[in-house]
């Protein structure tokens, strides 16, 4: 493509040679294989898209390469729609166009009445539009009220009225959005919620790549590549994509959630509004994997339904309001560092409660114990990453078998450990000092130069015993308290 500086200005000064009219699956193609022979990774074609560069990416080339219409099922939350946004990267950086045509017309192939009766008009002096790239994809989320008029036109007949003009001439259409797309990328957002009238609609422009409008003999061929996104079938009982459009659908390409925890934590992290301007809040990495590790354990909670999924937003959502925990004590507290503890992770609850879908048996237990569950499973997960194992550390013969005997022992003498998330830096590095053990637990297996990414450490590994059921916990609005487990039950038997 012409630089900026020398673009032609109108239409007597566009080169064919130059500008020959392409069509925009081989124009995707050649800027994709342009892209590959200088060695593009799949990181840099889709930047932000992560743990899909053996699995999802190959197959989106491979469908792009044979210039086919594509369709990315997945759970929700899984990046579908962001994929289709970054398929402009690969088209040209301008294209030139007939100014005011609905179809954006290349002034070398007209393809409107309208864009034919302008260069009849002005013929060389016609001057030209640039469109960029951005301006070449559009997306439509399906509801069952969309129409065919919304996708692909209706007749005007006010002004076929006005102008006295037959229903059958090209000018008294009022294009959809679809026809407006022409010479880009249009995607349709959640496909099974479109009504399957509207989903025949679609057939021809799949298969002939063109469209007809109330039955009126107008043809108008369109250079559209069609983009959708979907959720399982049997996700929803709204809807589903009827058989013969599946089937001109060439490439189906199944999408899928971060297979590890690191991959998580880069989506989380690049996704998540943790700047805070001149607060900088620390998040230990094992509480960040705490988070993380929330997602992960809804998606194999015999609670949760499976069908639905638990979207990345979750953890997104999850560190956002952590960090704004940590950035309420800190500024509502000045003698306190910005430094997450895992007990800001109660806080995060409201992240999680509205982003599962759960089965019969999780809606009689409650959606907040549910979440709560979740958070305790994620933590003890974490702990066991970290720690020894607690229940082969009590057995005869085991190398290490005393070493959570000073913690378990100081509370089943009687002690008990209260901790708020409103306590300063001194108050709750005091109160974990205090227990012993927690110290040279975690200077040997979660040492940390921090004093108070130490501090968190050795809470870790109370919320780990306690998973574990070597400790009693109780919740409180803003804290917790732990106690001995034995204690607690022999009191409830009393």
């Amino acid at each position: 493509m012409t630089q900026a500086t020398t673009r032609p200005a109108t239409l007597g000064e566009l080169d064919p040679s130059q500008n020959a009219p392409l069509g925009v699956r081989d124009e995707i193609r050649r800027n994709l294989i342009e892209r590959l022979r200088a060695g593009t990774t799949p990181t840099d074609l889709f930047p932000g898209i992560v743990g899909y560069g053996e699995t999802v990416v190959p197959q989106l080339i491979n469908a792009l390469l044979s210039r086919h219409d594509i369709i990315l099922l997945g759970l929700r939350g899984q990046a579908k729609t962001r994929l289709c946004r970054q398929l402009t990267a690969l088209l040209d950086e301008v294209v030139p166009v007939v100014p005011g045509c609905p179809l954006r017309s290349h002034p070398l192939n007209p393809q409107s009445q309208f864009a034919r009766e302008q260069i009849a008009a002005e013929g060389s002096d016609l001057v030209i539009e640039w469109l960029p790239r951005d301006r070449r994809y559009n997306e439509k989320l399906a509801t069952p009220d969309v129409s065919m008029a919304d996708l692909i036109g209706d007749l005007d007949p006010l002004k076929a009225a006005h102008e006295k003009l037959d229903l059958s001439d090209e000018r008294v259409i009022n294009y959809g959005i679809i026809p407006r797309s022409n010479r880009g990328l249009f995607t349709v957002n959640e496909l099974p919620d479109l009504a399957p009238r509207i989903q025949v609609g679609l057939l021809n422009i799949l298969e002939e790549q063109d469209v007809q409008i109330r039955g009126f003999p107008i043809r108008i061929d369109l250079d559209v590549l069609l983009l959708f996104t979907a959720n399982p079938e049997d996700y929803t009982n709204r809807g589903s994509i009827i058989t013969p459009l599946k089937d001109r659908i060439a490439s189906q390409i199944l999408t899928h959630y971060p297979e590890t925890l690191e991959d998580a934590d880069l989506i989380t992290s690049s996704e998540a509004w943790t700047d805070r301007g001149e607060l900088e809040i620390s998040i230990p990495p094992f509480v960040a994997s705490i988070v993380e590790m929330i997602a992960f354990q809804g998606r194999r909670s015999e609670y949760v339904d499976q069908n639905s999924g638990v979207s990345a937003r979750l953890s997104i959502a999850a560190r956002e309001l952590l960090v704004s925990q940590v950035e309420r004590r800190a500024v509502t507290l000045p003698d306190t560092s910005p430094v997450a503890r895992v007990i800001d992770i109660t806080q995060v609850v409201p992240a999680i409660t509205g982003k599962l879908e759960l089965v019969y048996e999780g809606e009689q237990e409650g959606t907040i114990q549910i979440a709560r569950r979740l958070v305790t499973q994620a933590t003890q997960e974490v702990f066991d990453q970290h720690f020894p194992d607690v229940i082969s550390e009590g057995r005869e013969g085991s190398d290490d078998a005393d070493r959570y005997k000073p913690t378990l022992d100081w509370f089943a003498s009687g002690n008990r450990l209260e901790l708020g998330d409103d306590m300063n830096d001194a108050d709750y590095r005091a109160a974990l000092d205090a227990v012993p053990g927690l110290g040279t637990l975690v200077d040997e297996f979660l040492p940390s130069e921090s004093p108070l990414h130490r501090a968190a450490a050795m809470e870790l590994i109370l919320d780990g015993l306690h998973a574990h059921s070597m400790l009693a916990k109780e919740d409180a609005i803003r804290g917790c308290a732990y106690t001995d487990m034995l204690g607690i039950m022999m009191e409830g038997l009393r």
